[in-house]
């Protein structure tokens, strides 16, 4: 009998997956390992220390760190809220409007931010900004985050509702409930994990976004990203990779937090199936 394919029988597999985790994460372990160095050198190795966790939080730069921190949330929040009431909106446009003409257009229209380079992105929305005379400055940055989040916001959302059979609204609207109240008692509770999911993404995405933010924030304005980035230019500081660790650690929090969300979520849809074909 002919055995089924399993890409790690093949020779040398677990050595080309430990190679490519091993280029993939050992910068970051370098950053995170070097940021707990007591030397003000990051070429030499003077012990453990949190020297440079303190210098984050109360050294010289604290207060231009701490208000481009700021900046970043208060962005990402605002961001993410909005790029995810939109994509939830064309989630259901586009899987419960049936079919149109355009459909696939504005599908690929929706996508079309992750699929083009980011660096094109940030050039033609800076041409863009200029060529209507906005300004730049924080809700430059607001505007061009939520454009480029929506898509990201989507993907989640689009398959948690991908998932949720029509039979739900039908019942419902079987029931008298008008759209708006199917929505909100039926659709939207089930939909709850994959919406949370898909504002956490985006929250990353606004929060970790450096290449978009660094073209549309004007002069003087900073967020976390772009303020490590110009501390980098003036020479590698141990205090700068603690605070890189930190933005690290609590994005891995944020995708974690999502993922779990998400997991959840799965679960109870395949719990609430079980149960119906159970009844049946």
């Amino acid at each position: 009998m002919r055995k089924a394919f399993n890409v790690k029988h093949y020779n040398g597999f677990f050595f080309i997956a430990c190679l490519c985790l091993f280029i993939l994460y050992s910068p970051l372990l370098i950053v995170m390992i070097y940021s707990f160095n007591d030397s003000l050198s990051i070429t030499r190795w003077g012990g453990v220390s949190l020297r440079w966790y303190y210098e984050v939080f109360y050294g010289l730069e604290s207060e231009k760190f701490k208000l481009a921190a700021w900046n970043s949330l208060i962005i990402a929040l605002m961001a993410a809220t909005i790029a995810t009431i939109v994509a939830t909106a064309a989630s259901i446009g586009m899987i419960r409007g049936g079919q149109f003409r355009g459909k696939s257009a504005s599908f690929g229209l929706i996508l079309l931010p992750i699929m083009v380079p980011e660096i094109v992105t940030a050039v033609a929305t800076l041409i863009f900004f200029s060529a209507i005379s906005f300004k730049l400055g924080i809700l430059s940055i607001l505007v061009a985050h939520i454009v480029f989040c929506i898509p990201f916001a989507y993907l989640p959302i689009s398959a948690r509702l991908q998932g949720i059979e029509a039979s739900y609204e039908e019942a419902a609207q079987d029931l008298y409930a008008n759209r708006w109240k199917t929505f909100k008692h039926v659709l939207m509770p089930i939909m709850g994990p994959g919406i949370i999911s898909g504002f956490l993404l985006g929250f990353i995405i606004s929060l970790d976004d450096f290449i978009i933010t660094n073209f549309v924030k004007g002069a003087g304005v900073e967020t976390l990203p772009t303020a490590i980035f110009g501390a980098v230019k003036q020479g590698i500081k141990p205090n700068i990779m603690a605070l890189s660790t930190l933005l690290l650690l609590f994005s891995i929090f944020l995708v974690t937090l999502s993922y779990v969300i998400g997991k959840k979520g799965e679960d109870l849809k395949t719990k609430n199936n079980k149960g119906e074909k159970h009844e049946v």
